[in-house]
């Protein structure tokens, strides 16, 4: 089968837009020496992690979204081209993960930014693009008969013949056990 590219750079990117973001958290809590990269670390991740959130639908096989994605795939989805290009994001994140080089804090975010990059570039060489998830409306499945009319009585059930009468009439209401019983005393 064929690589589904653009389904791990999602994975990749989203995981390092959290790393990127809690770098960012420490740089700026520590009042790190150039905690201005890491105040942008977390600007860069909050933003990363607000792109990556809805997945892509796949070409084949089924696409399961994220909870709750169905907002961020509309406004993901309104910026056309610009997120929906797998070019776009792969420059995107490259430029996105330089400054988180610059400080020991936010360098792992920055690193994996940069492979996700990487791997949203091989995704649109491949010819891949985001599709959005939405909403389908839910086909009318055709119930079989036999849910329609569920059982009346509980298993082992007797076969259509043998099967009780009505209660109007109750000679014929009980059906004779195919099997014999023996009374043991």
């Amino acid at each position: 089968g064929k690589i589904e590219w653009a389904m791990w750079a999602n994975e990749q990117a989203l995981a390092a837009g959290l790393i990127y973001l809690t770098g960012g958290i420490v740089g700026v809590a520590g009042q790190f020496r150039g905690w201005q990269f890491a105040a942008f670390g977390i600007a860069a991740g909050v933003f990363v992690c607000l792109l990556e959130y809805p997945r892509s639908k796949r070409s084949k096989g089924t696409s399961v979204e994220r909870t709750g994605q169905y907002c961020f795939t509309v406004c993901v989805k309104a910026f056309g081209p610009l997120t929906s290009n797998y070019y776009v994001r792969a420059l995107l994140h490259a430029a996105l993960c330089v400054p988180g080089g610059f400080m020991l804090a936010t360098v792992l975010g920055c690193v994996c930014l940069g492979i996700a990059s990487l791997i949203y570039l091989s995704a649109a060489i491949h010819g891949e693009h985001w599709e959005p998830i939405l909403h389908r409306k839910e086909l009318s499945k055709r119930i079989g008969e036999s849910i329609k009319k569920p059982p009346q009585n509980p298993p082992p059930r007797p076969p259509p013949e043998l099967r009780r009468k009505k209660a109007d009439h109750l000679e014929t209401a009980a059906y004779d056990n195919p099997m014999t019983v023996a009374v043991s005393e």
